[in-house]
């Protein structure tokens, strides 16, 4: 197959049919920042300030997901103000940043939205994901996770990430629930 990488080695990974009807009953996303919505480099400038790159597709792909009414979520290790600002520019309604402990934070989330953690996603690349990914209804990396994550998802995608990651899942779940796009 094209673009698919030869790391990928999870046993868990989903026939296309079954990773559509585990799509469609999604209702929540969640991402980590470093290495999913950004590619994971850290630039600093001159006067120490530091800088991310994100892609304006996978911001897209948000904005898409919260019009079919699902809730988007990020849940990071880091505390920054670009992600504060990012999350602000996207309407992303849950914001956790500082985070050791992932999987507390969406079982807080999925008791406060009165759903299971078979309706959530959670996209992550590296060991601090692992616990996370373990308890969801669908894991996924990007293709430049690292491996011991790529080894237990459902999904790897196409892309790395900070490259387009976010917006390939975002477009399997928007297709397995059959919605239509809003943009031509």
């Amino acid at each position: 197959m094209p673009g698919i990488s030869s790391r990928r080695t999870s046993k868990k990974i989903l026939t296309a049919t079954a990773r559509r009807k585990v799509l469609r009953r999604i209702r929540l996303i969640a991402f980590d920042v470093d290495g999913v919505l950004t590619d994971g480099g850290m630039y600093y400038g001159k006067g120490g300030e530091e800088f991310k790159k994100f892609q304006t597709r996978d911001g897209m792909g948000i904005k898409l997901l919260q019009a079919e009414q699902l809730i988007t979520a990020i849940v990071t290790m880091e505390h920054t103000t670009m992600v504060k600002r990012r999350a602000h520019k996207l309407a992303i309604p849950e914001v956790h940043q500082g985070i050791r402990d992932k999987l507390s934070v969406l079982q807080a989330l999925v008791s406060k939205y009165d759903i299971s953690l078979d309706d959530v996603a959670y996209m992550g690349d590296d060991v601090n994901d692992l616990q996370a990914l373990r308890h969801v209804g669908f894991a996924a990396t990007p293709a430049d996770g690292m491996d011991p994550v790529r080894n237990l998802v459902h999904y790897v995608c196409r892309h790395n990430g900070g490259h387009g990651a976010v917006r390939e899942v975002a477009d399997l779940i928007l297709s397995a629930r059959g919605a239509q796009p809003l943009f031509r």
